[in-house]
């Protein structure tokens, strides 16, 4: 359930379970003992044959068409490679404890495979070892403390218990949806302007050989099915971080005192942006830097500067200046006259660049300093000056719109996909 779950995010629960029953009968039939050794690739082939049938009860997914024009084994290989892109926000909400019981008491076993496709859906990136973790720990409590005679108590010792493996489920969904959406080169770009918002006093040195070990830690264990490889490698990585950060301040020294190195990660990760210090204006790399063998260093070092400059700036308009620069790059380095592309490139960076900047900065930045309410009439006074001819439902809707991308893509746990999309 749960690694079906995670690869067709958008399926129904009851198309999860048709599919996992076909799996499970035909685990049962062919693994027996004594059973035909034809039977599994009969068995699978009948499977491969009613997905591609047109009532078909398994998840929808529009590679299936494809698929299904191919013969034998290509089929059956396509067909098992589909899968949904994963969700962009979390859906599962957890029930209060009453609701829950309620639930678990009316039918056990619907319950916790209906709580299964739930989390797993939602949770689709964390990997599958630590998903089944958190999973068999969460029906583990909801069994024990229905039945217990103090159930509040229970609860609430058993919620403490899971805090620590609850938080690896969330920071690695979050960390591996970034892996899969940016790739590890985009990853490391990700961290470092992160690390550079919440730390503008720290140095490029310092901080981008943590962006890259963090970078390694997604890309050796988002895929992994060995049992503790994120949590083992992101607490060695929490301690070097920690090791590094401490000196930076108090903010990351108070987050590094716990015992517990995935609670001093969540807190590291959760800090909110440090106000720009006033530093000098940022030296551009010549065009010797950008097309050498380090240019892509020398990139992320520029952009590693703007971004402790402007550290309100959400992390999916800094991807667009960083895809920008990758593009660029590309595009002159390659040219017959790579300084007169670069030049040409540099004017009209400069001209869109700063508003650009100073636009995301601003909108964050109120967004994060002030009330909500406070920072919806902040909003609609400017664009009122900004757009003094437009109506008032043109001026609510603008408001709500960018309300809403303040609201979800300001925090650096953003969902990354969903956000580049709405800058």
């Amino acid at each position: 359930i749960v690694a079906n779950s995670r690869k067709f995010s958008n399926a129904t629960f009851e198309e999860i379970n048709h599919l996992v029953q076909e799996i499970v009968s035909l685990a049962e039939t062919c693994c027996a003992e004594g059973a035909d050794p034809s039977c599994y690739d009969a068995g699978s082939s009948a499977l491969s044959a009613k997905s591609c049938g047109e009532a078909s009860p398994f998840p929808f997914h529009p590679g299936t068409a494809a698929c299904c024009s191919q013969e034998g084994l290509e089929q059956k290989l396509c067909l098992a490679a589909l899968r949904h892109p994963p969700q962009q926000l979390p859906r599962y909400l957890q029930p209060d404890n009453e609701e829950l019981c309620q639930a678990f008491k009316q039918d056990p076993k619907d319950f916790a495979d209906r709580f299964l496709y739930e989390y797993a859906s939602s949770y689709g990136q964390a990997p599958l070892p630590v998903l089944l973790g958190s999973t068999r720990s969460f029906l583990s409590m909801v069994s024990t403390c229905c039945i217990s005679s103090m159930p509040t108590a229970c609860f609430r010792k058993e919620k403490l218990a899971r805090k620590s493996l609850s938080l690896l489920t969330l920071m690695s969904n979050r960390a591996c949806s970034r892996f899969a959406a940016y790739g590890k080169d985009k990853v490391t770009f990700s961290y470092l302007t992160s690390l550079a918002q919440k730390m503008p006093a720290a140095s490029f040195e310092e901080l981008f050989p943590l962006a890259e070990d963090a970078a390694e830690v997604f890309s050796q264990c988002c895929d992994s099915v060995a049992e503790d490889c994120m949590q083992r490698k992101l607490s060695e990585h929490t301690a070097k971080a920690c090791g590094v950060l401490s000196a930076q301040g108090e903010r990351v020294a108070n987050c590094c005192k716990g015992k517990n190195l995935m609670e001093n990660y969540f807190c590291i990760s959760a800090l909110p942006p440090a106000p720009a210090p006033k530093l000098p204006e940022v030296p551009k790399p010549t065009d010797k830097q950008l097309c050498g063998e380090e240019g892509a260093r020398h990139a992320k070092r520029y952009l590693f500067e703007l971004a402790r400059r402007h550290s309100s700036v959400p992390e999916a308009a800094l991807n667009m200046v960083y895809d920008a620069s990758t593009k660029v790059r590309e595009e002159c380095c390659s040219a017959k006259d790579p300084s007169s592309c670069l030049q040409a490139k540099r004017q009209l960076m400069g001209e869109k660049l700063p508003p650009f900047l100073e636009k995301a900065n601003q909108l964050c930045g109120q967004y994060t300093q002030l009330p909500f309410l406070d920072f919806k009439k902040r909003l609609q006074e400017s664009l009122r000056q900004a757009l003094p001819a437009a109506s008032t439902e043109l001026l609510g809707r603008l408001v709500e719109q960018r309300a809403d991308f303040a609201s979800t893509c300001c925090s650096h746990n953003s969902p990354p996909l969903y956000c580049s999309s709405k800058v």
